[in-house]
């Protein structure tokens, strides 16, 4: 019996073993595949290693996503993308820009296309900001788990906005993100005392300070210790 002698539902189910790039490459066999490969129930779980793969054209975003994560495990992370912006050299600025928009781009095709989402894990995502963070929370109402991890942009307004529009969250993890602080955090335990929140190491980082302001030097020195 041929593959394309099978009932959907089968062709499904086989699909369902495969990874994004091997359920792309056999959708491009015949129509039928192709029909397959696009049908929405298929996706209910994402997963990329690197902004980068972002732009692949290998996967299907849809009401059907349940499950998303974006992790980038990269000493570029670290070495350049988690420095403030106006720390950066002309090089560094160059190097983000090539994929600073990726994430926050995505998450908002996220927003309009998957209302059903109910776990969204983001690790090492260094350019994504509290808009993204609050617009995933307005969009997708039955989300029930949050995590970011090494996402220093995320400050305490991502917090605020879990307090007021998390409604459904029941678990919230923001590790190492530098600019959370204990307020923030104490504030949302009190407005949402039903939510798991957990912050490793957030609190305690040192936070970004702006140029006009000053920091102390010891700080100074222990923040480029860090990142060196």
């Amino acid at each position: 019996m041929r593959l394309t002698q099978l009932n959907r539902e089968c062709l499904l189910h086989i699909f369902s073993f495969l990874d994004k790039d091997s359920r792309r490459n056999l959708s491009l066999a015949c129509r039928q595949l192709r029909e397959v490969y696009l049908d929405p129930c298929l996706w209910n779980l994402l997963h990329f290693s690197s902004p980068c793969q972002l732009r692949w054209d290998n996967y299907v975003l849809g009401p059907s996503l349940r499950y998303l994560t974006i992790c980038w495990y990269s000493s570029r992370v670290q070495l350049v993308c988690n420095i403030e912006d106006w720390l950066k050299t002309s090089f560094q600025k160059d190097i983000c820009s090539k994929h600073e928009s990726l994430v926050s781009t995505f998450l908002a095709h996220v927003c309009h296309m998957c209302p059903n989402l109910l776990t969204l894990t983001l690790s090492g995502c260094a350019h994504i900001t509290d808009q993204e963070v609050v617009s995933v929370l307005q969009c997708c109402k039955k989300l029930r788990s949050l995590r970011l991890e090494n996402c220093v942009r995320i400050t305490d307004r991502s917090l605020q906005a879990i307090a007021e529009h998390g409604d459904n969250l029941e678990e919230v993890r923001v590790d190492f993100c530098r600019n959370i602080t204990q307020t923030g955090l104490q504030s949302c335990k009190e407005m949402r005392p039903i939510i798991q929140l957990s912050a490793e190491r957030s609190a305690d980082m040192i936070p970004d300070i702006k140029p006009e302001e000053k920091e102390p030097l010891g700080k100074a020195l222990q923040k480029f210790l860090q990142y060196s």
